[in-house]
């Protein structure tokens, strides 16, 4: 087992994978931008070393300062988090090269399931199925067009190594596309140096299912559930729950399955998640796979009683599951809300500063993953989120009901928050009854209040 981990990462993340480490009688080390210099992650690390610089190129996304910091302090192992450099195989690859195990997959499997076209290429040939498009990336207009005419539009056009709900665009026809077509290659170019697109079929109102997958490196490979992650603005995930109200038996078994033949087929080891698009008719369809822990791994967690950052660590240390998939079970319902320091009032837009006031809900069945606290600053220059609230409940209802409980103890001044909008999508009716897709919240939450906004300003 590692005796010194690096988290290269910063918020509750960071927090998150220190606990889990301490718990294992590891030690840990904290890296820290001048922003956060008083953070909760640089406080509860053994050891911490600042990077310099306030920007994510300066400072968690630097990978020549990450690993002078990692060789200057000895550590075995990095532990990336999610985001920045989590799904860079380079980096992964400068880890190992260095002797210090990168926890997560390796860089060829992450290669594999990064280009988009090539893991839509490879999906197809093990029988996963994908959305009808174009068998790889498209050089121009033209070929972008004889696809759109094949598979009907609308159609989407995506950077072929893009992720995160970036470098995607929609036409609606001929036209738009060739409006869309080149802008997408520019962005994909500046934002990920690959300028390759492909063309898929649009799925109109779909709900987005995704599945954990756990593999050790002796070959036992399982799945641990699926998370319904529907709840989104702006393709941004806001709120995740597991189980799916749109998943029956049969369907959750197909698609488990075909969770693991996605990984298998890719080699893939340590934690990740196989992403899937579900059609009105339950037809469901890959979209991507996830090389990381997810955001949402804690609602996983909750049902399944697995602590997978703990798992992450055994994994890239050699250890094996010590279970296979008959041993797993899912039990209750677990519901995860972002909180974020937004702006409801101003269309979600970010709302950093300090927090003057910062009181956190608790009782039975209820977690708070948080890198916050009253005096602390949330700065501009990182994602918004700052805590994640997550509860457990016998069935959907009391799951509900315990969150809108939790968020409506949750105090935060200092700061606007995203809990307003939680509560609204708690309490609508259509959300209560599980039927929602990926449009909900834009559709029947935001215009409402941006309608409610409006009337009281006149």
């Amino acid at each position: 087992m590692f005796k010194k981990i690096l988290v290269a990462n910063r918020g509750e993340i960071a927090v998150r994978v220190i606990r889990a480490a301490r718990e294992m009688g590891i030690k840990t080390v904290a890296i820290y931008s001048d922003l956060d210099r008083d953070s909760l992650h640089v406080r509860y690390a053994d050891e911490s070393y600042a990077l310099g610089g306030s920007t994510a190129q300066e400072t968690y996304s630097n990978i020549r300062k990450i690993i002078a910091a990692a060789t200057e302090l000895g550590v075995d192992a990095i532990h990336p988090g999610y985001g920045f450099l989590s799904e860079n195989p380079t980096f992964a690859d400068i880890c190992n090269l260095w002797d210090m195990r990168f926890i997560g997959p390796r860089g060829e499997a992450m290669r594999r399931i990064g280009i988009k076209s090539m893991a839509r290429e490879t999906m197809l040939k093990a029988g996963v199925p994908v959305v009808p498009g174009s068998d790889g990336a498209v050089p121009g207009e033209g070929q972008a067009l004889e696809v759109a005419d094949a598979v009907g539009f609308p159609v989407v056009i995506k950077a072929a190594a893009g992720g995160g709900g970036k470098g995607i665009r929609l036409a609606r026809d001929r036209e738009e596309l060739l409006t869309v077509f080149p802008r997408v290659k520019r962005e994909a170019a500046a934002a990920f140096g690959n300028g390759d697109v492909y063309v898929e079929k649009f799925i109109v109102d779909p709900r987005h299912i995704e599945i954990q997958v756990l593999a050790d490196e002796k070959g036992t490979l399982v799945h641990l559930g699926e998370r319904e992650s529907s709840i989104q603005r702006r393709r941004q995930k806001i709120l995740e729950e597991t189980p799916s109200t749109a998943l029956n038996t049969e369907l959750r078994k197909r698609m488990s399955e075909a969770a693991v033949k996605a990984a298998q087929a890719v080699g893939y080891t340590n934690a990740g998640t196989v992403e899937f698009l579900l059609d009105a008719e339950r037809n469901f369809y890959f979209m991507e796979m996830n090389a990381r822990i997810q955001v949402e791994h804690t609602v996983t967690e909750m049902v399944t009683g697995i602590d997978l950052v703990k798992e992450q660590i055994r994994i890239a240390a050699g250890e094996s599951l010590g279970y296979r998939q008959s041993d797993i079970r899912n039990r209750g319902w677990a519901m995860e809300c972002r909180i974020n320091a937004e702006d409801p009032e101003r269309g979600l837009l970010p709302s950093p500063g300090r927090i003057e006031v910062y009181e956190a809900p608790g009782g039975p069945g209820v977690r708070l993953d948080s890198s916050a606290f009253a005096g602390c600053e949330i700065p501009p220059h990182y994602d918004s989120m700052f805590a994640k609230l997550v509860v457990l409940a016998e069935n959907r209802p009391a799951a509900i009901a315990r969150m809108e409980r939790a968020l409506k103890e949750f105090r935060v001044e200092g700061i606007k928050t995203s809990i307003p909008v939680h509560l609204k999508i708690l309490a609508h009716p259509l959300f209560q009854k599980g039927d929602y897709d990926i449009n909900f919240l834009e559709r029947h939450v935001l215009k409402e209040r941006q309608k409610e906004g409006e009337e009281k300003a006149s």
